[in-house]
């Protein structure tokens, strides 16, 4: 019922959204009525194919579950870039009447409001284009160094290749994740960590897409800890799909790891809403540090949601690697992600915790990207006195 709810609160608001941008522009769009009739029925179809691609995870046949999250995410990210540059263009237009009021004449409203609604149409096109580009590239490398003070001389120049948020599913795919496998194990990295929402869907459907994250190597393993997403998609299913493949899930637990006579301590924690949904899942970072040697200074915590920096430094850890935000994944929804979480995107500090927010390696929902690019994160930790 709650779920129910959410979904009609949802449409409700899409709906209202539509109307306004419908209302909003197309009267002023230079075209023929026949093509203001066009407009206005994809602004229609707009509304009806959207929740279908939300919920087509849900769908049993496939590819008919795949085809419609293609259309309506497509749909959606259009919309996206519609809906928020037609509230650009009423702001200027309101500006444009403020100075035509002070100053009758200097500025033809008319020309502007067509000229005006015919950009916005224009640069979503040209947005969602771009955007899409950006989403279904293969993610580039970023090389982030990490200053560590008193790191042992061994660990100086310790790689750990981050993949976060990869989201497999309706409209990622074997070949995508692919691909990704095929950059990380050319940076010959010493630990590879996945954290989180690897997946959109139940293992039925997508353990075929995964299995290539099961050829990722690393000098001392790859290690997975579960994100919101997994949650979703049934968690102890892929959880025990995960291993299978050969990946090491770390539920609020550690590994000592020997690297040329230097230990580190590298942990993993649930998402930090996993205990919503399985109470013996709560997310513990001061659990996970449970019989870990004392003399190990150097600890690495694996946490989904940027969120948990605030318990990792209260443990004591001096890095935590995180995702979950997409940095934004389309500009300008990267202003609203500190409404939620601490830490948008790149390397930031609390306290003496350095936090790496991954923009994540793949997408979720609509295949656009602007702005907040995609990520392969080779982190490279580095001594400093």
């Amino acid at each position: 019922m709650p779920r129910l709810s959410f979904l009609l609160r949802f449409v409700s608001i899409g709906v209202l959204l539509h109307i306004y941008v419908g209302f909003r522009l197309i009267p002023d769009l230079p075209v023929p009525t026949a093509g203001k009739w066009l407009a206005s029925l994809w602004l229609v179809l707009s509304v009806l194919v959207i929740p279908p691609g939300l919920l087509a995870r849900r769908f049993e046949r496939q590819p008919l579950g795949d085809r419609l999250a293609w259309i309506g995410m497509l749909a959606m990210g259009f919309f996206s870039s519609l809906l928020m540059l037609t509230i650009l263009r009423d702001l200027i237009l309101a500006s444009l009447m403020t100075v035509e009021s002070l100053w009758p004449g200097i500025v033809s409203l008319a020309h502007w409001r067509i000229a005006s609604a015919a950009a916005v149409v224009v640069l979503a096109f040209c947005s969602s284009g771009l955007g899409f580009f950006n989403a279904r590239r293969r993610a580039p490398v970023r090389n982030v160094e990490v200053p560590i003070r008193n790191l042992p001389a061994a660990l100086d120049g310790f790689t750990i290749v981050q993949l976060s948020d990869i989201h497999v599913g309706p409209t990622i795919k074997h070949d995508y994740v692919e691909a990704i496998v095929r950059a990380v194990n050319q940076l010959d990295a010493d630990v590879v960590a996945i954290t989180g929402d690897v997946v959109d869907g139940s293992v039925q459907h997508l353990s075929n897409h995964t299995a290539p994250l099961g050829q990722l190597a690393a000098q001392h393993g790859v290690y997975l800890v579960t994100g919101n997403h997994e949650y979703y998609s049934g968690a102890d299913a892929w959880i025990a799909e995960f291993r299978r493949i050969g990946l090491t899930v770390l539920m609020n637990q550690h590994v000592v790891i020997e690297h040329d006579g230097a230990r580190l301590v590298l942990a993993g924690v649930t998402d930090y809403t996993a205990g919503h949904f399985d109470p013996s899942h709560r997310s513990d970072p001061q659990g996970a540090l449970r019989g870990a040697p004392d003399d190990v200074n150097t600890r690495v915590l694996l946490a989904h949601q940027p969120r948990t920096a605030h318990a990792a430094a209260d443990a004591g850890y001096t890095l935590q690697l995180s995702g979950h935000t997409h940095g934004g994944q389309i500009f300008p929804w990267n202003f609203m992600v500190r409404l939620q979480q601490p830490f948008t995107a790149g390397l930031e500090k609390l306290g003496s915790l350095w936090v790496y927010t991954s923009r994540g390696t793949g997408y979720w929902g609509p295949p656009k990207r602007l702005g907040a690019p995609s990520e392969i994160t080779r982190v490279r930790l580095v001594g400093t006195h």
